[in-house]
């Protein structure tokens, strides 16, 4: 007697012309995917050291702890994308420098906490698999990695068609980063009295591209190859520049005492992200004539009329990291960044307040 699926559930309906429908028909080329699973795995090992203890394929990623040199571990994780920068990137078809921005933003995020990075993963989905366009993602970011310090370690391509348009990607990735425990860095020890030293941004790093797009090639109808004379550059170029890794500096300034927080201006600008390290009852007060803006941004305000707290709080207004230095460190921080060559810019001041930002 038949059970109650095999009742209700219908025939099968068979390919009427009989021909074999295959993956491919699909969209999905597990060959050309293959061909670039291939190349990926020559990149990826270029980062490898002797943590690294799986090859590229498996199921996860191995990483060895060197318990040696971290005798107190706390892990410290990350995830992001590079958003619609990547539509730029499109237009341009300019594909290596999206890998670093990814790698970049993840290292910065964790290195403010005090954590140096171990390995990255990436995850990278697109309709039709293009192998030249995907090897070149993922040079971009196997190259911004081995420059990094960590080993690119695993990750995923997906071939989505009808997800994504032809010619179009995704791209996100996941950071793993160590810090011994008594030298992780929250912000909790900022003061009232301490000083807010700003480091220059590349331009917008990743964050606010769908309202400089719209400005720029909306409002504006600039093209993305057209010079523009306020921006002193390309339009596209001006768009593209590589978010910056401050990691380098961040190892210089996290001596014993030497700052008592930090924090990475991304989405959100300064007006969300500082507040993210202040401790309650105390405010962060911005001068903002203390550095000088870059032209991109003045002119995306000027091309749509954007109120200057909207801007504060959708880009980074040409400060990419701002460090909490203790009062009595400035000096010895200004002195170290100046032998690093390193622009840098007193911005502010911690006071009493209600864990805000306050613009002078």
């Amino acid at each position: 007697m038949p059970d109650a699926e095999s009742e209700t559930k219908p025939a099968a309906k068979k390919n009427s012309g009989g021909a074999t429908v295959s993956y491919a028909d699909a969209g999905v080329d597990i060959t050309a995917g293959d061909r670039a699973k291939q190349r990926i795995k020559m990149l990826a090992r270029k980062t490898f050291n002797k943590q690294v203890l799986s090859e590229i394929g498996g199921f996860g990623g191995l990483f060895a702890l060197d318990l040696a040199k971290y005798p107190e571990p706390v892990l410290v994780s990350s995830a992001d994308g590079v958003g619609t920068k990547l539509k730029v990137a499109f237009e341009l078809g300019i594909h290596h420098t999206v890998g670093a921005d990814l790698v970049n933003h993840c290292v910065n995020d964790i290195a403010v906490q005090g954590a140096t990075p171990l390995f990255f993963l990436d995850y990278l989905a697109t309709g039709r698999l293009e192998n030249s366009v995907v090897e070149t993602v993922v040079r971009g970011i196997s190259e911004a990695c081995r420059a990094n310090g960590c080993a690119l370690i695993g990750g995923e391509t997906a071939q989505m068609p009808g997800f994504y348009a032809d010619g179009e990607y995704d791209l996100a990735g996941t950071i793993i980063g160590a810090v011994n425990r008594p030298n992780i860095i929250t912000g909790a020890g900022i003061v009232n009295g301490d000083v807010l030293l700003g480091l220059p941004s590349n331009g917008l790093h990743t964050n606010g591209y769908s309202l400089a797009r719209k400005l720029l090639f909306e409002v504006a109808k600039y093209g993305p190859e057209q010079y523009v004379n306020e921006l002193k550059d390309k339009t596209g170029a001006a768009l593209m520049r590589t978010h910056r890794s401050y990691l380098g500096v961040i190892k210089k300034l996290t001596g014993p005492g030497l700052v008592s927080g930090m924090a990475h201006i991304t989405g959100g600008g300064i007006t969300e992200n500082l507040p993210r390290i202040l401790p309650k009852g105390l405010d962060a007060v911005i001068d903002r004539a203390s550095w000088p803006v870059p032209p991109l941004f003045e002119h995306l305000q000027q091309l749509g009329n954007v109120d200057e707290d909207e801007m504060f709080r959708t880009f980074n207004m040409g400060i990419g990291l701002i460090a909490v230095i203790p009062a009595e460190q400035v000096k010895k921080v200004k002195a170290i960044l100046n032998r690093a060559n390193e622009r840098h810019f007193l911005i502010g001041r911690i006071t009493r307040g209600t864990r805000k930002v306050v613009y002078n």
